[in-house]
């Protein structure tokens, strides 16, 4: 029997389709809903919530639930990807000038203001539920870049570029939102540190560092 190359193998092929990000996306998201509404809710809770995992080094731990390692672990490599994109298409692609970029920012601008007014119109009469004006604000980048991906070559690149601009954009704008409207209170140490980091790389860019060593 002749040795097949491992590319050659249906899973080999299955996982490198640009669809298949989005496939399994969707796929979870379908299962996470019927399994979170059924009678087997208990597990679901467990399993995201409670089930806790981790490492510890002398009196160092880390160690929290599968929900907790998802958005702040996970999530923060999802996004560091996506900045490296658009980074990317800001240096010398589709976003590279203040005329190309301010399409996409005016529309993530609208996408946040429309929904908000509209949420904002249909409780008018519910002054109790006015403070959720903050919730349809967001666009959930995973989800658009995954039904994105889910249309594969199907879809013009500057289609796809623009966008991801959008949803980054509107994430962005939604954070923003969560920080100024829905926090008690501020800390100032904690976003000095991050300006401290953020200035270091910016710094280090226009250096043309590439490495840490």
């Amino acid at each position: 029997m002749k040795n097949k190359p491992v590319s050659h193998f249906g899973i080999s092929k299955f996982i490198n389709q640009e669809t298949i990000g989005g496939v399994l996306l969707i796929f979870a998201t379908i299962v996470a809903l019927f399994w979170a509404n059924s009678s087997y809710y208990s597990s679901y809770h467990y399993l995201w919530y409670e089930l806790k995992a981790g490492f510890t080094w002398g009196d160092f731990k880390l160690i929290g639930s599968l929900h907790h390692w998802i958005n702040d672990g996970l999530m923060a490599l999802f996004f560091f990807t996506v900045g490296l994109e658009i980074k990317r298409e800001i240096i010398g692609g589709e976003l590279s000038s203040v005329k190309k970029a301010s399409l996409p920012i005016m529309a993530a601008v609208g996408g946040m203001v429309i929904p908000a007014v509209v949420y904002s119109l249909v409780v008018i009469n519910k002054p109790e539920l006015m403070h959720g004006w903050g919730v349809p604000v967001a666009t959930d980048i995973a989800f658009a870049l995954g039904l994105l991906a889910m249309l594969g070559k199907r879809v013009n690149i500057q289609l796809k570029i623009f966008l991801t601009a959008i949803a980054i954009a509107d994430d962005l704008g939604a954070i923003l939102v969560i920080a100024i409207f829905y926090t008690n209170a501020t800390d100032f140490k904690e976003l000095f540190t991050a300006a401290v980091y953020m200035i270091v790389l910016i710094v280090a860019n226009y250096a043309g560092v590439r490495r840490a060593l």
